[in-house]
């Protein structure tokens, strides 16, 4: 097996040229792509109703393509869903990746053609390995296997021709056998639609395999992990998988669920490496060991725009290209790949941590805020908040989500939170104050709600049982894979539903 690692590594080491190359050239990358991919979906109906044969810059491109959303493409998705091709991308799509993402309780179907196999998700999968291997040359990750806990969903067929599930299970079902050979547990396992019978069924069978590698999403990881403890009896997982050393993590902050990993996994070498995976595409990698800031990965067959804030919503709003970002402001991300999604606003806000080489990091959703006064509350801003909080008062949060209590009577408006704690704050109301005063000081919107209580109070903040997230996740059919807790709402759609199942903590 140590021949293999070294031969796996050297491999994948030389591909780190290429990464160089769009870090050093990254606007003719962009624009290289910009124009294959107007080429290629030339004579698609989306491309002879936009005329994109005669499209010769990106202005023209802006001018002729409005922003889209999934609801404004989803009859063209529908009839491809039915095995029409050529809509909006030319090669034939079968695949579909299901998500319900954060915002809608609607189901939306991703289209993923070959091309965003094979040139965007595939090939992050192989940088992250690359990135790794790269940074830490003395990698022992092919000794062993690889668990990577995936969706909730089965692939199912729709028709003799197509199919959908989890982008997860979409990706496993068509891996290269050498990576499934380094992948646990085997795909029946893995695919299991019944998410509680999954972890079961995983821990069983992963507990005696040398797991030097862990992929998934840090909230249906750690489930996973308590319950392999508790079949083993071990303290940490380190005396189950000796030599576990990579922990792959997205779709959510990872700052709440760290200290948790720390007891999990109580090695100090170990690799934490952050990605930024969706339905819709492959767009970021931790190149650099300091947490908190990815790669914009440029050569994945997606051409990027990013909006300014301040024009979201407008019928025609401004976008910008790389060369035109600047450091520390919020965009919301606008996309055009190659399975014919095009000026896509995937509803991801992302902020630049370096324009050179492009390093992002995901500050929130489009949707997912609370501005019911014009505190303008992002998630970026609740996870530093709560990040102080429980670092001063030595609390551990599993779950949480926030959202407006608005005006009545004579009271001012506030915000109220639901947190389910891993580990209570010694001193709950200094925990409240904390999280309250920490805002103050990174939002000056909202401290200037708070000045007085003219317009916002003290945050009301209620404690919730253990397992209460994970009860309305499963009532709500919403278990594993990408699915999350909504953080942040902008009305009380989640808040009081949640406050309907709580019980009071002792």
């Amino acid at each position: 097996m140590t021949l293999i690692n070294s031969v796996f590594t050297w491999f994948m080491k030389k591909r780190i040229h290429q990464i160089e190359l769009f870090m050093k050239y990254p606007n003719e990358v962009q624009e290289e792509w910009f124009e294959q991919l107007i080429a290629g979906a030339e004579n698609t109906e989306w491309g002879r109703k936009y005329q994109y044969k005669s499209i010769g810059n990106l202005n023209q491109f802006k001018e002729r393509v409005p922003i889209q959303t999934y609801d404004t493409l989803k009859p063209y998705i529908e009839r491809m869903l039915a095995g029409e091709q050529n809509i909006l991308w030319p090669t034939e799509i079968r695949w579909f990746a299901k998500s319900s993402g954060t915002t809608s309780d609607r189901s939306k179907f991703i289209p993923v053609s070959e091309e965003a196999l094979e040139e965007c998700h595939f090939k992050g999968g192989k940088d992250m390995l690359t990135l790794y291997c790269n940074n830490r040359p003395d990698a022992k990750l092919f000794t062993g296997k690889s668990l990577t806990l995936g969706g909730s969903h089965q692939v199912s067929q729709l028709n003799t021709d197509t199919f959908f599930g989890d982008l997860s299970a979409v990706i496993m079902k068509n891996l290269p056998l050498w990576a499934e050979f380094y992948r646990t547990p085997d795909l029946e396992i893995a695919l299991l639609e019944n998410f509680e019978e999954k972890i079961e069924k995983m821990a069983q069978v992963t507990k005696d395999v040398n797991v030097t590698g862990i992929s998934g999403v840090p909230t249906w990881n750690i489930l996973l992990f308590k319950r392999i403890l508790e079949i083993t009896g071990k303290n940490n997982l380190l005396e189950v998988w000796p030599n576990l050393e990579l922990y792959f993590h997205g779709a959510v902050n990872f700052t709440p669920y760290r200290e948790q990993f720390k007891k999990l996994i109580p090695r100090e070498d170990m690799y934490y490496l952050e990605t930024y995976n969706a339905s819709e595409g492959f767009f970021g990698i931790q190149d650099i060991e300091a947490p908190g800031e990815m790669l914009l990965m440029l050569d994945y067959g997606i051409f990027y725009e990013f909006m300014p804030l301040e024009y979201l919503g407008e019928e025609h709003p401004i976008t910008l290209t790389l060369d035109e970002v600047e450091l520390g402001k919020n965009y919301a991300l606008v996309i055009s790949t190659n399975a014919g999604l095009w000026r896509y606003l995937i509803g991801d806000t992302v902020r630049f941590t370096s324009l050179s080489p492009y390093r992002i990091q995901i500050t929130g959703r489009t949707k997912h805020f609370i501005n019911a006064f014009g505190e303008e509350v992002i998630i970026d801003n609740a996870e530093r908040a709560l990040d102080e909080a429980c670092r001063q008062t030595g609390a551990l949060i599993k779950e949480y989500t926030a959202g407006p209590v608005y005006f009545e009577d004579d009271k001012a408006g506030a915000h109220e939170w639901v947190i389910e704690f891993e580990k209570k704050p010694a001193e709950f109301d200094r925990f409240v104050d904390l999280l309250d005063e920490t805002l103050r000081k990174i939002n000056s919107d909202y401290d200037a709600k708070r000045f007085k209580d003219m317009a916002l109070r003290r945050p009301i903040v209620h404690m919730a049982q253990k397992g209460t997230f994970f009860n309305w996740m499963k009532e709500r059919g919403k278990l594993g894979g990408q699915h999350k807790v909504p953080r942040l709402a902008n009305s009380r759609e989640y808040l009081d539903d949640i406050l309907k199942v709580l019980q009071p903590v002792n």
